[in-house]
């Protein structure tokens, strides 16, 4: 018996090497993150607000091997499993490749492949993000269309919307820019 749980244990105990990448967008934006296995999806999406640089202000989804799953429906309408109860080494295996959709509205849609599963390097702490390229859309702006639209505008000081979209989005907006640093201490106060 108690081999059977030693087995369980490293099992649950395994390293997810994620890479997240938001469809649709050229150049690419995209993060590469390890987490636990036995992480719930729940948490995962937190870890994915974090490394994506998203803001946690709209519902959202997994799209794993058929299955939904999101919050719970207090009212029922929605058929989503419960992302607190999965575990992501229990829906999704090595090489898999699934979605995360973020704002319904926007409709942010994310492909991620589990690049591969290992078991923890001693003295390491997950999450972690390890490399990325690019900034994340800012909320609200519309979803591809609006974010191509956005760039435009303020890549253009003689655009129409150029100074407006500049002042919505907090007077300057890099698209290039990506903090691995500043992604990981949050990722540290987030496991805290």
């Amino acid at each position: 018996m108690k081999q059977g749980k030693d087995k369980k244990d490293k099992i649950g105990a395994s390293v997810y090497q994620l890479k997240v990448s938001l469809r649709e967008i050229k150049p690419p934006i995209w993060r590469r993150v390890q987490v636990p296995g036995d992480i719930t999806l729940a948490k995962l999406h937190r870890v994915l607000q974090v490394v994506m640089g998203w803001t946690n202000s709209h519902l959202h989804k997994f799209s794993i091997g058929g299955v939904d799953y999101a919050e719970p429906d207090p009212d029922g309408f929605l058929n989503f499993q419960s992302d607190r109860r999965a575990r992501l080494n229990k829906v999704a295996r090595a090489m898999q490749k699934f979605e995360y959709e973020y704002d319904f509205g926007d409709s942010w849609e994310h492909d991620i492949v589990v690049e591969k599963t290992f078991q923890p390097e001693p003295g390491a702490s997950y999450p972690v993000c390890l490399a990325g390229e690019r900034a994340c859309p800012p909320e609200d702006c519309g979803g591809l269309w609006g974010y191509q639209d956005f760039l435009e505008a303020i890549m253009n000081p003689a655009h129409t919307e150029h100074e407006a979209m500049l002042t919505w989005v907090g007077g300057s907006f890099d698209p290039e820019t990506f903090d691995l640093d500043a992604v990981n201490a949050s990722l540290r106060r987030l496991r805290g």
